[in-house]
Formats: C-alpha cells, sequence, structure tokens
C-alpha cells in the first residue's frame, strides 16, 4: 500500500488530506498521514477575530485527531526537521512537553508521496527588537497573547477611571491583517461595555496604521485602498503612509525619519515568510523567503514524488508573475494536487495548475466590507462593497468548510452558529 503524507494542516494542507482519505484511505488504497505541530486547525484569515476575541476558536477550530478519524487518514504531531530523499523518510524533531521533559525522540515518517504544505510566518526583515517586542499575528497562540495584553490595558483603566489613560496601538503593515484588525478593534470596544468595562469606550483606544509604502492594502487595486482607508479615518485610526520602522522598543517604535511612535502593544503584520526550518531542507534549493520551487505539476524540480503547496511553494506563471499567498491560491493547488496524486498513483497523465484570481475582499468588520470580484477577467474586476461584499466574504471561509466537511455538516455549523449568537457572549473574554 503506498503511503501518502502530507507535512502541514493548514488551510490546503488540510483540504488535501481530507479528501485523500476520504478517496483513498477509506478504500484501503493508500495509507494517508498527516503531520502537524499544533493539534487544531483554525483558518488564519480569521486570525484578526480570534485577537480581540469577537470570534470563540474553540466553536470553529478542527481537532485533528478527530477529523482524521472521521475521514480515514492518520495524523502524527511533530515538527519536520528534515527530509531523507534518499530513504524517503519525513524526520520530526524530538517532542518535549512544556517543562522541557522529551515526550517522543527523533521519528521517522516512511513517504512513497510526499506533500509539503507548511504555510507561512511573519516576516520581520531582521529590524532590530521586532521578535522581542511585537506580536506577531500568524498563530492562535499569538492572537491570545494579543488578546490577554488587550484584556490587561482595559482592566487597568475600569480599575483607574480617573487616569483617562488610552491603550497605544501600532499595526506595523497595512495589508489585509494589518487593516482588518484595525476595524475589529473598534468593533470589539463598543462591545466591552456589555461585560464588565463600562468605562472603555472608542476614546480609550489609539491605534496607529503604519505602512511602508504610499498607500494601505498595496497587493490590491487602488480603488479598494481609497475605500478602506476612508473607512478607517471615519473610525479613529491613524494611517501612517511612507513610514518605515527601523527599531522596535519595549515602549514604541522609531522610524527610518527619526520619530518615536509611543505604543502600549505592537503588532508586526509587514509580510510573510516560510519559516526558517524549510530554507533548503533535504538539499532542496529554495528561494530568498524559503519557498520551494515547483513545476507546472505542483511537484519540486527534479523531484517526481514530492509536491509542494500554499505559500511554501513558489510558482511562477506564464506571464512571469508569482502566485500570491492566499488562501484561495491554497485552496486550488490543493484540487489540483489531489488530482495529480491520484493520477500519479494510476499511471495517468498529471493536471497542469492554472490560478484563477477571483478577486479580494477585505472585511471591515461589522462596518463594511471592500473589494473588488472576478479579478481574472481581462474586461477587469468588479468593484464590490457593503452587505454584497461582506456575503462573499463569510462565503471564502464556507467554501473552506464545504471542502473540510462537506455540504450537510457546513450547513448543521451554519445552523448552530446562528443559535449560538443567541445563547453565547458576543465576546471572549478569556
Amino acid at each position: 500500500m503506498k503511503k501518502i503524507v502530507v507535512v502541514g494542516g493548514g488551510a490546503g494542507g488540510l483540504e488535501l488530506v481530507t479528501k485523500l482519505g476520504r478517496k483513498l484511505g477509506r478504500k484501503n488504497k493508500a495509507h494517508v498521514t498527516l503531520i502537524d505541530r499544533d493539534t487544531t486547525h483554525i483558518w488564519k484569515p480569521l486570525l484578526h477575530e480570534i485577537a480581540v476575541g469577537t470570534m470563540d476558536e474553540g466553536v470553529d477550530a478542527v481537532s485533528y485527531r478527530a477529523h482524521a478519524f472521521d475521514n480515514h487518514f492518520h495524523f502524527r504531531i511533530g515538527t519536520m526537521s528534515n527530509i531523507d530523499r534518499v530513504a524517503k523518510q519525513v524526520v520530526l524533531a524530538p517532542l518535549s512537553d512544556d517543562d522541557g521533559q522529551e515526550l517522543l525522540p527523533e521519528t521517522r515518517i516512511d513517504y512513497d508521496i510526499l506533500v509539503l504544505s507548511i504555510g507561512s510566518a511573519s516576516n520581520d526583515f531582521n529590524t532590530p527588537g521586532v521578535k522581542d517586542h511585537c506580536i506577531f499575528l500568524d498563530s492562535p497562540t499569538q492572537a491570545h497573547r494579543f488578546r490577554n495584553k488587550l484584556l490587561g490595558r482595559f482592566l487597568r483603566i475600569q480599575r483607574l477611571p480617573e487616569t483617562r489613560n488610552t491603550v497605544n496601538i501600532a499595526i506595523i503593515g497595512a495589508g489585509a491583517t494589518g487593516v482588518e484588525l484595525s476595524a475589529e478593534l473598534h468593533h470589539a470596544v463598543e462591545k466591552f461595555h456589555a461585560y464588565g468595562f463600562g468605562a472603555i469606550d472608542n476614546e480609550h483606544l489609539n491605534i496607529t496604521l503604519i505602512e511602508a509604502g504610499p498607500r494601505i492594502l498595496p497587493a490590491l487595486p487602488e480603488r479598494i485602498s481609497t475605500a478602506a482607508s476612508r473607512e478607517l479615518v471615519k473610525l479613529g485610526v491613524t494611517i501612517k503612509l511612507n513610514t518605515r520602522i527601523v527599531n522596535a522598543l519595549s515602549d514604541g517604535l522609531e522610524t527610518a525619519d527619526h520619530e518615536t511612535i509611543e505604543s502600549d502593544i505592537m503588532v508586526w503584520a509587514a509580510g510573510v515568510k516560510v519559516p526558517d526550518a524549510l530554507k533548503n531542507i533535504g538539499g532542496i534549493p529554495t528561494n530568498r523567503i524559503n519557498q520551494l520551487p515547483v513545476n507546472a505539476y505542483l511537484q519540486v524540480k527534479n523531484e517526481p514524488n514530492l509536491f509542494a503547496i500554499g505559500d511554501c511553494a513558489e510558482f511562477i506563471q506564464t506571464d512571469g508573475t508569482q502566485v500570491p499567498p492566499r488562501a484561495q491560491s491554497a485552496h486550488q493547488m490543493a484540487d489540483t494536487c489531489y488530482h495529480n496524486i491520484r493520477a500519479l498513483l494510476n499511471g495517468k497523465k498529471l493536471k497542469v495548475y492554472r490560478y484563477k484570481d477571483h478577486g479580494s475582499l477585505v472585511s471591515l468588520s461589522n462596518y463594511t466590507t471592500v473589494g473588488n470580484l472576478m479579478g481574472n477577467l481581462n474586461s477587469g474586476s468588479l468593484f464590490v462593497e457593503g452587505r454584497l461584499a461582506r456575503f462573499f466574504y463569510v462565503s471564502l471561509y464556507r467554501a473552506h468548510q464545504v471542502a473540510v466537511y462537506g455540504y450537510i455538516k457546513t450547513g448543521l455549523m451554519m445552523l448552530s452558529g446562528g443559535i449560538n449568537r443567541w445563547l453565547k457572549p458576543r465576546l471572549k473574554l478569556h
């Protein structure tokens, strides 16, 4: 029986291993294994909602072990440290508990077909002080860290209202994460009154959104950037453009123009890269942000049994541009990779991957949503905002849920989510 191993349970990896388990694992046509260092999956575009407490990850998180049981694949917890391409083995680093006690020694997992879906992490560009003083909003752990800091600051204001302190939050990087977090924070503060923080209002929140380029959302069309800027300014967000951070301190940031931006909480969302552990792993050359170059079939070059999908794959399109690191890219790559793995096992022709840009949407919490749809049309894209844009934004997450759970379970989850909005608190305060 062929052994298929998928490393990384992000959006693309989880969708892929679910399909493989249902089709091949269920019929004992292949032994399918997922490896991840965490035990649960959260759709990454939702991390800003977890950070401010407007989403309860305990409800939306996917347990890898339970999901593996339901979908006929196997789950192994661990962190990949190397690939032995000669022996066809994935090497997992020793696993230790929080006290440093070793639970499992170094482990080797055999494979016939290997898929790397590692995802990406924040890129601090080696800026001094960032690792020590900034929060990287790229994992649930970091989201929890942000929420705890925010609650701590608000508690101080609640207990000492006469001081009229403000919480100064600096967000470095005005991409989708930075913009969405800025709006979500203002939305959350409006709800704090109902949960014992009666002295808190938006006057206590001072958000500075910092961008090194000339406009926010630089990867999206200018019309979207303009609309988002307009809404953020209405909320009271201070936007600093053409501002490069050169140093992070415990109480603020230093810019290249020698300006000091005082900050109680600093979030670094200025760029992404693949974790350094993937750099030249197994002797395979990687690019400057540690991505693995792949061919038209998503195979790592010169390695027909090794695929890479999602943020860790460098796929150059026919026009010379690179496929962007987005959830829709990972979703499409998972579909193509699933087809090609089955074709490889059955000796059939592989399918060429073609990225289809369905547009980009940015949610400004409950205030509005802006974006463009059908970005792959030669006639241009369709600009949308308001409730219609919000509908399409939510649909992206529903499409991911359908790929993981199927239509029936997703429908039931939508129903239970609607009920929970009446039964449970609107904010997660712990």
